[in-house]
């Protein structure tokens, strides 16, 4: 039965606010690189209309990127208040990438985006457009940073236990910053963003097209969203497929849930395309299969087979029977000084973590039986039907971008862009990108589970000790403020949209607030 106890409630508060933000987030670094592609193009043929257009986005550019840094600013304050122990246990390897995100890439970000609105008219052409690549660069450093710590918690490499501190503590930044998972996980996020911000601006250029309003701007930025959107969706689509790879290596778990692969299969494995995962007779019905992709993806390989969850709740059994040594000697040699592992028990500490799982089922996990231990494996198994769905909708929405960006780049360099079904195609699609987006969040930190940190910590043991009554009051906070901060975004955007490129600004001037400087007279379309 489902309970609202301080880790439940934890739990929630961090995804919810996590999902809040990352509502924020694709679009800010897929407008922050579109709006140096059209202000690149100004620059080089000095067209007015080019600077136009890049006001216009980097409008709707900064409504969006006040409310991501309104939004993500709480996330990391939630690290020191629902989960202190986890903090405790690696901040010093946790902390790093995070610090170096609000240091360097944040501060970048920040203050060139001031510059981006307040130097039109007091830099040169070349200078401003210095500026909003920055911008662009520093949108996209804080996504790298942030990328590299959540990827820790997915394989915590670089790192090792102090069993006289009792915590974790860095061994090597260079293998925290150059973890494989980090590396796809990056270019995957920002690639999904990049789609967001593209498919943003498709859908408002096919919206003033449809309403014959600013044809010029919204035909040119149309363009430019075309070709940017199609190579963002097809990178998206090929960066995932490495992601795929990295999983396979360190989440088989994760891989055999998504799949609902409740046997190892024959290799190469098949790629389950359709099917209904049944949780109690542990079969997945209906199946319609594509044979050797899922082998491909996964192992890179023809002979090597990708594990069922069977099997792999197996070998967790084993792992979590392994760890009760080192976590026997844990517990009456960890903490003192002079606090050294045995020789003989180097191998049952590196499952430790697994045999921290039975601590929900019981204290003294040392006198857990055999029905236990095999129950505390059983929840290495995250939720298959969610994992399941949310995978393929993702996947499906993703070959759907594919086809209408290819759509769309087809047409506008023909000069057809105007059909009205093509545009109103496209005008339907916008939430689209949001909707894959926050499904691929739900497929990676979802398929954790039941882990904070991966084959390392449980969830459960990272929270705070503090009372629910606290935490469901925060979150009851939490869910109302950034609902209300989510409607007046997209209220701002909607009318800054309606109200059109050429007045926005005399709107934003008459309101006392200019944050696009008027365009010089001397300048020419």
């Amino acid at each position: 039965m489902f309970e609202f106890d301080v880790v439940t409630l934890s739990r929630l508060q961090f995804a919810l606010t996590a999902m809040y933000h990352f509502l924020f987030v694709p679009l800010t670094l897929g407008l922050s690189l579109l709006l140096a592609i059209m202000e690149s193009v100004y620059v080089m043929t000095g067209r007015k209309v080019w600077k136009e257009a890049t006001q216009f986005w980097g409008t709707l550019f900064g409504i969006n990127f006040a409310m991501g840094v309104a939004t993500g600013v709480t996330m990391e304050f939630q690290f020191g208040t629902n989960w202190a122990y986890y903090s405790h246990y690696v901040g010093d390897i946790f902390g790093a990438p995070l610090a170096i995100e609000g240091l360097m890439a944040f501060f970048l970000e920040a203050t060139f985006v001031g510059l981006f609105f307040f130097g039109w008219n007091r830099l040169s052409k070349v200078q401003h457009l210095i500026v909003t690549w920055l911008v662009a660069l520093g949108a996209n450093f804080s996504a790298l940073w942030i990328l590299v710590a959540n990827a820790w918690m997915q394989n915590p490499v670089g790192a090792a236990f102090n069993p006289q501190t009792m915590r974790m503590e860095l061994t090597s930044f260079t293998e925290v910053l150059f973890n494989p998972v980090a590396q796809s996980k990056f270019v995957h996020t920002v690639s999904a963003g990049y789609v967001t911000g593209a498919m943003f601006v498709l859908s408002i250029g096919a919206y003033y097209i449809l309403r014959r309003r600013h044809v010029d701007i919204a035909r040119r930025s149309l363009t430019v969203a075309a070709s940017f959107g199609l190579a963002s969706a097809l990178s998206v689509v090929v960066l995932g497929d490495e992601s795929g790879y990295t999983a396979g290596e360190n989440q088989k778990m994760k891989i055999a849930a998504i799949e609902a692969m409740w046997e190892t299969e024959p290799p190469p494995a098949s790629f389950t395309l359709f099917g209904i995962p049944d949780l109690k007779s542990e079969t997945t019905k209906y199946e319609i299969k594509i044979p050797w992709v899922l082998g491909l993806i996964a192992t890179r390989s023809l002979d090597k087979p990708v594990e069922g969850v069977k099997a792999l709740v197996e070998r967790s059994e084993v792992r979590i029977r392994d760890g009760l040594a080192g976590y026997q000697w844990l517990a009456k040699e960890g903490g003192h000084p002079n606090a050294a592992v045995p020789p003989e028990l180097e191998a049952s500490m590196r499952d430790v973590g697994h045999s921290l799982l039975l601590k929900r089922i019981r204290p003294d996990i040392e006198n857990a039986t055999d029905a236990q231990i095999h129950e505390a494996a059983l929840s290495t198994i995250p939720d298959v039907p969610v994992l399941f769905w949310s995978f393929r909708i993702m996947v499906a929405l993703g070959f759907y971008f594919i086809g209408l960006f290819a759509v769309a780049f087809y047409l506008s360099s023909r000069r057809r862009c105007g059909k009205p079904w093509f545009l109103r195609m496209t005008m339907y699609s916008l939430p689209l990108p949001w909707v894959a987006a926050e499904l691929g969040w739900i497929v990676a930190e979802y398929g954790r589970q039941p882990w904070i940190i991966d084959a390392t910590m449980p969830t459960f043991l990272g929270v705070s000790n503090v009372p629910a009554s606290n935490v469901a009051a925060s979150l009851a906070a939490f869910v109302l403020f950034y609902s209300a901060l989510a409607i007046i975004d997209v209220a701002l955007i909607v009318k800054y949209v309606r109200i059109g490129p050429r007045e926005a600004e005399a709107d934003l001037q008459a309101n006392g607030a200019p944050l696009l400087p008027a365009p010089a007279p001397a300048q020419t379309r």
